[in-house]
Parts: structure tokens; sequence; C-alpha cells
């Protein structure tokens, strides 16, 4: 009795698994399982595996006319107009903090030089029994004013782009 209950259920496995899967062709990104669309795309079989394709909404193709013609999108709307006021005050606070900015890591380089003391800074507690130490220190330390050269000429880059301030604020107002 269970031999032919064992039997007849991997029968009736086979045959909805041979059913459900159709042959399933690839053509370039899309997948069909029609066999004269197959061939007459030159489709390639796919084999091995379950394919899952989730059909997307395709987009039109004049929405971009239609939104412009409609005149109330956010996306195609100017932005809004800044005051000359207001962008030159803008302007002017972001050339301080620059500026501070600036000043802040010129001053980290000059802490930084002096420390490295051409190539050859003091050594520290641990560093006179351990050279490996001292020189990997001398390293960081070459490496950390490299990278502060490189913030400098950053912030000095910014600070070309920001527009000068013709008229102190006080005078301003």
């Amino acid at each position: 009795m269970k031999t032919t209950f064992l039997i007849s259920w991997m029968t009736l496995a086979c045959a909805t698994t041979a059913v459900a899967q159709d042959r399933i062709y690839r053509c370039g990104n899309e997948y069909t399982n029609t066999v004269t669309e197959a061939q007459a795309k030159n489709c390639k079989l796919v084999s091995g595996g379950n394919v899952t394709v989730v059909q997307s909404a395709k987009p039109a193709a004049n929405t971009g006319a239609k939104v412009a013609s409609s005149g109330g999108s956010s996306a195609s709307a100017p932005a809004p107009r800044v005051d000359s006021a207001d962008q030159r005050a803008k302007d002017s606070d972001a050339r301080l903090i620059l500026e501070s900015e600036l000043k802040k890591a010129e001053a980290r380089q000059i802490e930084l030089v002096k420390e490295y003391n051409n190539g050859e800074p003091e050594k520290l507690g641990p560093e006179t029994r351990n050279h490996q130490k001292y020189l990997d220190r001398v390293a960081e330390l070459k490496a950390a004013i490299a990278r502060n050269e490189s913030d400098i000429a950053g912030i000095r880059r910014e600070l070309g782009r920001v527009p000068a301030s013709n008229a102190p604020l006080a005078s301003m107002k």
C-alpha cells in the first residue's frame, strides 16, 4: 500500500513540474516562452534554474513635452530667485567660513612642519627602543603634511569661486 502511494505521488509531482515549466528563451534583456517568436529573434534557450520575470510599466515616450506644457511640475520649474542682498550675505558668510578654515589649516601645517623637523623629529619615549615605531611616526607625519597641503589648496580653490564681498556688512545696513 505504501509503495503504490509513493509511486503515485512521485508520478503526480513529475507531471505537475513538467506542465509548470515550459521552455524559456532569452532574447537580449527580454524573455519569452513562444517558440515562433524565439526563432524569429534568434533567442537562446535558458537551461537550468527557474526564471521569474516581473513586468514593469513602460515609460511614456513624450513625458517631457507633457510636463512642460502643463507647467505644474516641481522638477521642471526654475529655482526661486534670491534677493541680491541675501545672496551677498550668503557669499560673505561662505567666504568668512572658508577663510577661518584656511587659517586653521595653515596653523596646523606650521605645527606639522615644526614637528616633522625636516624628516628628523625628536624621538618619543617608546621610540628610543623601537626604531620601527619612530619610522612609522615619521611616515605618518609626512603623509599628514601632504594631506594638509592638499586641504589648503582645496580651500584656496573654493575661496577663488566665492565672489568677493564688495562692501563691508556694516555699510549695507
